[in-house]
């Protein structure tokens, strides 16, 4: 199996997510199996043309949101991401519910405040 990433260097997208967004997908979808191995940050920014910061940038996001895991010097890796990603999501609607009741919202405006959210985040 071998990585595609195609960067556009015209979106007004920085490099950086969008190479983030691509490597997230393809895990959360399966089409990057878990422990698969990913090219060392200087390879995958020579292969597209990046620096090799930019690459890492995105590697330190997608590892933050638990998508991969570096080994020291084994590399990185697709971690299991549904479960963390399923733990966050989990955490940050506790938050939300929390502070909506906080903030004396009726639980029927605090759900239309989180669909508008949702509508924005997924719709656009």
């Amino acid at each position: 199996m071998t990585l595609t990433i195609a960067v556009d260097h015209e979106s007004t997208t920085a490099p950086y997510e969008q190479l983030r967004a691509q490597i997230s997908e393809r895990a959360r979808s399966g089409r990057l199996p878990v422990g698969y191995k990913l090219p060392t940050v200087r390879g995958l920014a020579e292969q597209l043309g990046l620096a090799a910061n930019t690459v890492a940038k995105a590697y330190k996001a997608l590892e933050a949101d638990g998508v991969i895991e570096t080994r020291g010097r084994h590399g990185t890796f697709v971690a299991a991401a549904g479960d963390a990603a399923s733990r966050r999501a989990a955490t940050a609607a506790a938050q939300f519910a929390e502070e909506a009741r906080r903030l004396g919202l009726s639980r029927e405006a605090a759900e239309a405040a989180l669909n508008e959210a949702l509508r924005a985040a997924y719709d656009s």
